[in-house]
């Protein structure tokens, strides 16, 4: 204790003592110098002295009212990547802002979920009035709440709360929904459920957290003689004694019921739940009861009731199924459910439930069926009811570990579709300016030149390196569509000539199509692109059994049905669906779902490039459909596309005649051109071809160069310009320079899809020209536009 406490005094640090002490001490020093020497009779040196005196004390009194301002805590910047650990610890998205919506920190659910949103400000999309309403009231009351935006993912509630030491901070938490397990009670008690309850002699009814009935069954309403929503549960019972109970409004001599509340969310502490009500002289003890059986296989939680020896009595379905327990006896003990790892908690929990205070608690504990998702089994403690001492809640995982998966796929296929976009886009700009030279060089030689044949072929591969990028941009759904509306069925009467050829005579090839089919509204060429992909799919899959069936079928699928269908997927809609399925080798599970991901194939090297099913997979999702793929090995494939019935009345409107579009040869012009391209190669092309076309071309690098130009008041009859550029894009230079020229002719050049540019970009009265394109295309775009004016 001594060495210690030694230790302990040696730690603390020296006390500074008193800054005026010393001061004041001198000053008494010399006062008393200065009274000794008015007594020997030296006035002069006593005044001297006293002076001395009082400029100590004037100096003790400064030091004593200056304060000490050293050791005072700097201010700091907030250590962000502190508050994002910080944000870790919630489970649901969570993201730090400033006023001006800016991102300071975010959590990893909420990368995970938004993993392209920028800012929480935008979580509306277009209609973003709700956030912006809640982030104001947040600003100025500190709290604020947005309860129902929408969204892509349906409809989310944001909560925004002002903090930091500034009060210039926000913080967003957007909670995941959660189905209520009391609701799902209420429905099944409501339902013929409700009734099989009744008709085994128990009295059900579903009881919120202040103790009200607010569901029952037909048997508990007419014994219980409900009356209203404000029936309470107390108000209904009175004790028998022994967990026994009986019905007020059967008497004092109404039958002695034994009472069995089971919580609908164990371990929160509410009391909400369903409560049970039977016959104690009807029915056996818990361990095995008929009635209380039949009713705990209709509930949807697993349930499982235990003894106090730790061994099963009874479980419900439920129970079984997340347990994959087959039919027959239960095991001996909970711990034989669980890895050797978790099963010392669980038989402590259980001993701990049963022989102590009634009480309940969570474990995470993994299966020995699947040992690499752990599940959460709920543990609470039973009294009064026989043999059962403990009551076990198991919750079936398996649907919703199956939509994270679904999730985590079609995240894994959005990344490699901008991906594949991307670079689409950045090879099309060298594909047209290969084709463009080619095109120029063309126009110096003549076929019979030594150089002709050459440059032809490399303009042929040209094209061929161009249509693997609109497959790569079908995929990402960047295409230019030209959809019409149209039957499905004529669609394949089109297409069907050419697949009779490709699939050969070992091949047989059958079309059935159905009753009532809605029309849809899709690009007829890209939808026989799709059936031809499929069809050769199939016939290379049946290549190896010598030939076989492969069945084209078209038919029609109601709301009704998609909701029968149980997909999480396919929205409830009137559909219109094509089905294409073989009799080949089939697809192995491992491989399922990976067949629409771009550049993956099974087939040899030099048989396949992999795009397409991936262009498929675009094509359907650009066209507002729906794709799934279902398989067994050895027994064949089947793809079902689902394409939404087209709505007649909400495209209705009075379109002018369209203006003959001008002859190929037709494309020499006069004036001025302004041409916008960051690529020089692209650039150069598209100078010397509009030059070779008799137009005045003036050039720029980028967007600020070509508002230079602009305002320097030259005469500019045409603006080309690409869409994507570094430091200013297209759409926003042409939105500036219509400010000073509101009638500028303007034609777009762009790698994505026509109509998603239209989409994004709102300016009228603008062309489009995709790329790559050709010398002649360029010719005749520009000259189009010209014409127009």
């Amino acid at each position: 204790m001594l060495h210690a406490r030694l230790a302990a005094i040696d730690a603390e640090p020296v006390p500074r003592g008193e800054p005026w002490l010393v001061p004041l001490l001198l000053a008494l020093a010399l006062a008393s110098m200065a009274v000794i020497a008015v007594a020997v009779g030296h006035p002069s040196v006593a005044l001297a002295f006293a002076v001395g005196g009082v400029v100590a004390v004037l100096l003790g009194w400064r030091r004593r009212a200056v304060p000490d301002l050293i050791g005072l805590p700097v201010e700091s910047p907030p250590d962000y990547g502190l508050v994002a650990a910080g944000l870790d610890l919630c489970p649901d998205p969570a993201a730090l802002t400033d006023g001006t919506g800016r991102l300071l920190a975010i959590n990893a659910a909420y990368r995970d979920r938004f993993p392209a949103l920028t800012q929480p400000t935008l979580l509306g999309g277009d209609d973003s009035h709700a956030i912006a309403q809640a982030l104001e009231t947040a600003a100025r009351d500190g709290q604020g709440s947005a309860p129902a935006v929408m969204t892509e993912e349906g409809s989310i509630a944001v909560e925004i709360a002002r903090v930091g030491h500034g009060n210039d901070r926000f913080l967003w938490r957007i909670p995941r929904p959660r189905r209520s397990p009391l609701g799902v009670l209420v429905r099944r008690l409501q339902s013929a459920e409700g009734a099989v309850l009744g008709e085994a002699g128990v009295l059900a009814a579903a009881v919120d957290g202040d103790g009200r009935v607010i569901a029952a069954n037909d048997m508990f309403a007419r014994r219980a003689r409900l009356e209203g929503e404000d029936d309470r549960l107390d108000n209904l019972l009175e004790g028998a004694g022994e967990g026994r109970v009986r019905l007020r409004g059967e008497g004092p001599e109404g039958p002695i019921l034994r009472l069995l509340h089971i919580p609908a969310e164990p371990g929160s502490g509410h009391a909400a739940g369903i409560t049970m009500l039977f016959a104690t002289g009807e029915g056996p003890s818990p361990s095995e009861p008929a009635s209380l059986q039949a009713l705990l296989d209709l509930l949807p939680l697993g349930l499982a009731l235990v003894d106090r020896d730790g061994r099963f009595l009874t479980s419900n379905r439920a129970f079984r199924n997340a347990a994959a327990l087959a039919e027959g006896p239960l095991p001996a003990f909970p711990s034989d459910l669980v890895v050797k790892e978790d099963k010392a908690a669980v038989a402590d929990a259980v001993r701990r439930n049963s022989r102590g205070p009634a009480m309940s608690g969570d474990l995470a504990v993994r299966l020995t069926h699947q040992p690499t998702e752990p599940v959460a089994l709920t543990i609470a403690g039973l009294r009064n009811l026989g043999d059962a001492s403990v009551l076990l809640l198991l919750k079936d995982n398996s649907e919703e570990a199956k939509l994270k998966r679904q999730v985590a796929q079609a995240t894994k296929m959005q990344a490699v579709g901008q991906l594949a976009g991307g670079v689409a886009h950045d090879f099309n700009n060298i594909l047209t300016a290969i084709i463009g030279h080619c095109d120029l060089m063309l126009l110096r030689h003549t076929p019979g030149d030594s150089d002709y044949d050459d440059i032809q072929q490399i303009k042929s591969n040209s094209n061929r390196a161009a249509g693997l990028t609109r497959q790569l941009l079908a995929f990402s759904r960047q295409q230019t569509l030209r959809p019409q509306v149209l039957q499905l069925p004529d669609v394949v009467s089109e297409v069907s000539h050419l697949l009779k050829r490709l699939l050969g005579e070992t091949v047989v090839l059958q079309v059935k199509h159905g009753r009532e089919l809605g029309a849809v509204r899709a690009d007829p060429g890209q939808l026989e692109q799709v059936i031809v992909n499929l069809a050769v799919n199939a016939r290379d899959a049946m290549a190896g059994t010598g030939g076989g069936t492969v069945t084209i079928q078209t038919y029609a699928v109601r709301a009704d049905q998609v909701a029968e269908l149980g997909s999480d997927i396919l929205p409830v809609d009137d559909y219109t669906a094509l089905s294409i399925s073989d009799t080949g080798c089939g697809i192995p599970p491992s491989v399922l779902g990976k067949i629409f991901e771009p550049f993956f194939t099974t087939k040899e090297v030099g048989k396949g490039t992999g795009l397409g099913l991936s262009t498929v997979y675009g094509i359907v999702k650009q066209s507002g459909g729906f794709i799934f793929a279902a398989s067994k090995v050895g027994e064949g494939t089947s793809f079902v596309i689902y394409l939404p019935v087209h709505q007649e009345e909400q495209v209705r409107k009075i379109r002018a005649p369209a203006a003959p579009p001008p002859k190929a040869e037709e494309t020499w012009g006069t004036g001025t051109v302004l041409l916008v391209e960051d690529e020089p190669m692209v650039r150069t092309v598209a100078e010397r071809a509009l030059t070779r076309q008799g137009y005045k071309v003036l050039t720029a690098d980028n967007g600020e160069e070509a508002l230079e130009i602009v305002n320097r008041g030259e005469v500019i009859d045409l603006l080309i310009t690409d869409v994507v550029m570094p430091v200013m894009d297209g759409p926003t230079m042409v939105r500036e320079a219509r400010k000073t020229r509101p009638e500028l002719p303007i034609l777009f050049m762009s790698g994505y899809a026509e109509e998603q540019l239209r989409k994004s970009i709102d300016i009228d009265n603008v062309a489009f020209l995709p790329k790559p394109f050709s010398v002649q295309e360029l010719s005749e775009a520009a000259r189009k536009v010209l014409a127009s004016r």
